[in-house]
Order: structure tokens, then C-alpha cells, then sequence
């Protein structure tokens, strides 16, 4: 089954799907997965936002592509050390320590995970408000090749530049669509010059500036054409110079040239994780009712939306909030309505 829109610039094979369900509190399987951040050992964090009813269930869970659970950490909901409310995303640095926003808490929580076989908190900064190095709503992150601190500063309509340790450098952006504004933005990245690209989630785009805030370029305009974005909630950036945008409003990842041009898109292709197929020798029950169940339905007119058809066609993205990379080229799309992640390797 293809669901790419092939492009000659790139071509990304599908590798496989890693995850199921987890309706506990802890263990193998994930809950509402909201991002990934590979480490150099490529050790896979997955981000469990949950939903409210389950928040005590908040955590970060780790697996390999070998499908091994090797562990969690975080300890739920609320605001004390390790704890999260509402976190948004992640990012590594060059120790392996890995800072994850909250945007209730209005804080970036940070973990060092170097020789951990889980983790071990280290700190959090961050305090509410609009003044320079306060936060209100933190969302996406990244950090430069120095170990620069880039966050987005959601509700504030800007990004702000920390220093490792969360001392305040600098800040860029006001409300609006013109160059340089931002409305509700969401993601971030950085790319091998250290420019900086912010997914404006309200504004349909990704913009991009150098590391000190000077607007370089915006890609993309309202649509689901190609090229098009409905409320783009991740943005990465590969060795090359490839753009990978999480366009979460179509159901869909993009990518487009280092020039903001389209290349292709993907619209997944999930087969049945290790782990689903060890819960459905488990309970035969369930597969059988899987077995006579139609996951590539023909959809009548009038729910012919890309949320509808994703909802219903089992390998399709269904809620890609989050594209991250690994140092080998490999892609993740993070699914927080299936509770899963598909692989893709970059030729």
C-alpha cells in the first residue's frame, strides 16, 4: 500500500510501527504520545502526555527499535520535581541531558540520561509570565550545537534564547502573521547552521531565522494542497538541510527542500507492532474480532476529511504531532491518538 507522494529530491522507506495502548500507569505501551527524542545510543524517549482522566500517568518511556521496554521516568501529575502537568516536547543536548517544556507549569524540566539505564533528574528553571525569561506556555524546544536553549514561548507569541542552564539571553517575535510574528506557535528546530525554525501552528507555516531571531524565510499557506499546512504542530530538520513538518490538522507529514519546496508527503503506513502482535496471541478473541474488521474502509462523502479517513484506516497517521530524527537518518512520527510511532529510513 503506497502512501507517499513521491518526490525525485527524496525518497523515505517505511521501517516499522512501535507501540500499543497502555491504559495503566506504568509498563510497556504508551498513552497519548506527544513527542521523541533519540539519543546517541539510540535509545528511543517517548513523551506520554495522557489524557486528564489518567494524568497521573505521565511519563517518559523507553524503548528501542529492537522493540525492548527498557524503562520510565517522570512521576506524573503536578508541579514538584519530576512531575509534569501539560508537557509539550523534547530536545537533547550534547550530554545526553534531555529538557522537556510544560506548559502549564511554564517550565522546562531537565533530566540526565548518560549512562542511565532510566534517567535522573537534575533540575527545572522557568516562572510565569511576559517579561524577558518568562514563560507562559512553553512549547516546542531545541538546542543548538553549543547548547543554546531555544523555547517557544507559546501564548507569549514569541521564542526565547537560555543558556544551558536557564539563564535568559535573548527573545524575538510579537503577535501577528507578518515576518517575524507568530500566532499559538508550537515546534522547533534547529539545523546544521544552527538557524532556528518555529512551527506557527494558528498561521499554517514554518518560519525560519538565524540564531540571533533575524527572519531568514516562511514556508508554506493555509491548505491541504502540497506545500499546504493545517495547524503544523512539529518541525525537524536533517544534515541536508530537508524540512519535516508535522501537519497535524491533514493527518499527514511533510517535507519539503532546504528551499521551503515541496518534496512529498506521507500519509503513513503502520503495520502491526511486536508488541500488538504479542498482546494479540495473548487474547485470540481480540484478533479474531480484528480479523473480521474493515481497517481500509471506503468512506461515504461527507466524512471525507483527513481526520475522518484517519481515524478510520488503521495505517494512516492519526494525529502526527511530532517528527523527530536520529543520527543514522531514520524519522519518527509520533501518533498520540494511536499511541504509537512510525519509523521511516531516509535512501
Amino acid at each position: 500500500m503506497s502512501t507517499q507522494t513521491k518526490s525525485t529530491g527524496i525518497v523515505l522507506d517505511y521501517v516499522k510501527t512501535v507501540g500499543i495502548v497502555n491504559n495503566g500507569y506504568n509498563g510497556r505501551g504508551f498513552a497519548n504520545p506527544y513527542d521523541i527524542a533519540v539519543g546517541g545510543d539510540n535509545r528511543i524517549f517517548v513523551l506520554n502526555r495522557c489524557d486528564p482522566l489518567r494524568a497521573a500517568a505521565i511519563r517518559v518511556g523507553i524503548c528501542n527499535l529492537d522493540d525492548d521496554y527498557l524503562g520510565e521516568f517522570g512521576r506524573g501529575f503536578g508541579a514538584g520535581d519530576e512531575q509534569f502537568v501539560w508537557p509539550v516536547a523534547m530536545a537533547l543536548d550534547s550530554r545526553d541531558r534531555l529538557h522537556i517544556t510544560d506548559e502549564h507549569n511554564h517550565r522546562v524540566t531537565i533530566y540526565d540520561t548518560a549512562g542511565n539505564a532510566s534517567a535522573k533528574f537534575l533540575s527545572h528553571w522557568g516562572i510565569p509570565g511576559a517579561g524577558d525569561g518568562e514563560l507562559n506556555g512553553p512549547a516546542g524546544i531545541a538546542i543548538d550545537s553549543s547548547d543554546v536553549v531555544f523555547v517557544v514561548d507559546q501564548h507569549n507569541s514569541r521564542v526565547q534564547k537560555f543558556a544551558s542552564d536557564g539563564k535568559f539571553i535573548a527573545n524575538w517575535g510579537s503577535f501577528g502573521s507578518g515576518d517575524g510574528q507568530f500566532n499559538l506557535p508550537w515546534g522547533a528546530a534547529v539545523d546544521n547552521d544552527d538557524n532556528i525554525y518555529i512551527a506557527d501552528w494558528r498561521n499554517d507555516r514554518i518560519q525560519k531565522f538565524t540564531n540571533d531571531g533575524e527572519f531568514l524565510a516562511a514556508f508554506g499557506s493555509s491548505g491541504d494542497g502540497e506545500g499546504q499546512f493545517q495547524r503544523p504542530t512539529s518541525v525537524a530538520v536533517d544534515p541536508e538541510g530537508f524540512i519535516y513538518v508535522a501537519d497535524w490538522g491533514n493527518e499527514r507529514v511533510q517535507v519539503l527542500g532546504p528551499d521551503g519546496s515541496f518534496q512529498l508527503i506521507l500519509r503513513g503506513e503502520a503495520t502491526v507492532s511486536k508488541w500488538a502482535e504479542a498482546y494479540f496471541e495473548s487474547n485470540p478473541e481480540e484478533k479474531a474480532e480484528r480479523d473480521i474488521s474493515n481497517l481500509l474502509p471506503e468512506l461515504p462523502a461527507h466524512l471525507n476529511t483527513p481526520y475522518h479517513i484517519s481515524s478510520q484506516t488503521e495505517p494512516f497517521f492519526w494525529g502526527p504531532v511530532s517528527v523527530s530524527l536520529d543520527r543514522e537518518g531514520r524519522l519518527y512520527v509520533a501518533e498520540t491518538n494511536r499511541h504509537r510511532f512510525q519509523v521511516y529510513q531516509k535512501r
